[in-house]
């Protein structure tokens, strides 16, 4: 019987991703519990989600994307890369939608990563993302972050000066982001820096906690 021609592949290629996959799954070993729900935000393509999952046995990964191109790619390399369904369907969520809950079912997580997406949105994602974690993190809950900061007022290299104004330039919402206002943010929503590692290419890995209240 004559199937027709071939389709393309719905996956995405992004080659940054498969760069830093492997420094950052190092990271996350160490920082994650060794069993434990992830949400990942601004998937893009799949391929940290579909990695991690099929290395990190005791993590279950839920991937989202506001972009139906990037859902679709996700659920394309989960179909591809044997996970032992620990890579969960994407679902389609942006992160200044007010109902979260709605757009993933009511689901907690231990755990949030996100990676390289404040410095390509507007600060208001930044806001709308610790927001939103207080909201679907279980208790003890870990936020994670992934990507270029100035710290202490200035860059961490020439290299990110060189991509902060490239990115203002093409968009003056975007930029890389100072460490100190992100603290801020976080502390907003009852989240503290507990952990901060120097990574490949000038990027960094940040570490937040939930705040446990007094008493």
């Amino acid at each position: 019987m004559n199937q027709g021609p071939e389709q393309p592949t719905r996956r995405l290629d992004f080659p940054a991703t498969r760069r830093n996959r492997e420094p950052i799954r190092a990271v996350l070993q160490r920082w994650l519990p060794t069993r434990c729900d992830v949400l990942e935000i601004a998937s893009g393509s799949g391929q940290h989600a579909v990695f991690f999952a099929a290395g990190m046995p005791g993590v279950r990964w839920q991937p989202t994307d506001p972009d139906p191109r990037h859902v679709e790619s996700c659920d394309a390399w989960r179909a591809d890369v044997p996970t032992e369904g620990r890579m969960l369907a994407a679902r389609a969520l942006d992160v200044h939608e007010a109902d979260w809950d709605g757009a993933l079912d009511g689901a907690r997580f231990d755990a949030l990563y996100c990676a390289n997406m404040i410095h390509i949105a507007p600060w208001s994602a930044t806001e709308a993302l610790f927001a939103g974690a207080a909201a679907v993190l279980r208790p003890d809950g870990r936020l994670l972050l992934y990507g270029p900061f100035h710290i202490g007022g200035a860059p961490t290299a020439p290299s990110n000066a060189d991509f902060d104004a490239d990115l203002r330039a093409r968009d003056p919402r975007w930029g890389v982001r100072e460490l100190e206002a992100v603290e801020a943010v976080a502390a907003g929503q009852g989240f503290r820096l507990i952990e901060r590692e120097a990574m490949p290419a000038n990027n960094q890995m940040l570490l937040f906690g939930a705040v446990k209240p007094e008493g």
